[in-house]
């Protein structure tokens, strides 16, 4: 069973990780989230959900308003291949989330390590982060060095590239 809200967020506090969320009604694209700015300071994130041929998967957690040439970034993430969107099937089977909820935050359920997790550059220039705690309810606060802290926590090893153009 993929963690709950609640226990992203006792993991959250077993790493001196302070956070903060706000609640709101369900966002499913950028689009619906942008309605919140003002509300919500920092980076607002994009998340791609990503798999080459070979079965190799990939988050690459993006500003929400990063622009990512997908028919090259095989190239600077290390995929066998060209990319494609995972199956929603895979993205609860390794992250614990459904299509619209897809958040760095995932990490926490992809317990065997299978998704190489890339953090763009650009967004982790913010002070803060802002992404989805599993759930598109909500959207929870996170300082930049305690985001790496937690991607290291959940056993991947965060790779900050230059994705967005």
């Amino acid at each position: 069973m993929p963690k709950t809200e609640a226990e992203l967020n006792a993991f959250f506090a077993d790493l001196g990780i302070a956070v903060s969320t706000v609640r709101h009604a369900p966002l499913f694209t950028v689009a619906d989230s942008q309605a919140l700015r003002g509300e919500i300071h920092g980076g607002h994130t994009k998340n791609l959900f990503l798999k080459d041929k070979k079965d190799n998967y990939f988050l690459v957690t993006v500003g929400e308003e990063a622009v990512v040439d997908l028919k090259q970034i095989h190239h600077l993430i290390g995929a066998a291949s060209r990319v494609s969107f995972g199956k929603p099937e895979m993205l609860m089977e390794l992250l614990g989330v459904i299509p619209g909820a897809v958040t760095v935050f995932g990490l926490i359920n992809d317990t065997g390590g299978k998704v190489k997790a890339v953090l763009d550059q650009e967004l982790m220039s913010h002070d803060v982060i802002n992404g989805h705690p599993l759930t598109n309810e909500a959207t929870t606060s996170i300082a930049a060095p305690d985001l790496i802290r937690f991607v290291e926590a959940t056993g991947h090893d965060p790779v900050i590239l230059k994705v967005s153009a």
